[in-house]
């Protein structure tokens, strides 16, 4: 019997190898579940001189509307984690006499990715004297 064991782990072991290495083979993949990604990126003045702390970001998934916030920290950063791949269009909170001068394009978040570099920068218009 524990010769039979020894076979069978062995012949299991050698076909997952087997397909590994031979592209095309099937392979079985034991748990489908879809992981999701993070969206990473810095909300800044335009000019560099300081990092925009405290925004509400928010992505919201192309397909189902699907929303998910974050808040920039002390350094202007955000990360937030999605369950799901697809498409995020992403948001930034500007405030009075803010414009938006630069924004990421829409991401496509991968199983596992992580999209960092989706930076928004912010100009701050003086007011009139």
């Amino acid at each position: 019997m524990k010769s039979m064991l020894v076979t069978a782990f062995a012949v299991l072991v050698s076909g997952v190898f087997s397909a590994a290495c031979h592209p095309g083979a099937a392979v079985i993949n034991a748990d489908p579940k879809q992981v999701g990604g993070t969206i990473a990126g810095i909300v800044r003045a335009t000019d560099g001189s300081m990092a925009l702390t405290t925004r509400k970001i928010t992505v919201t998934e192309t397909k189902t509307g699907e929303k998910f916030v974050g808040t920039t920290g002390p350094n202007g950063g955000y990360t937030i984690k999605v369950p799901h791949e697809g498409t995020y269009h992403i948001e930034v909170e500007i405030r009075d006499g803010e414009v938006i001068s630069k924004q990421p394009d829409d991401t496509l978040v991968n199983n596992g990715d992580l999209d960092s570099g989706r930076d928004f920068e912010i100009t701050v218009r003086r007011a009139a004297r």
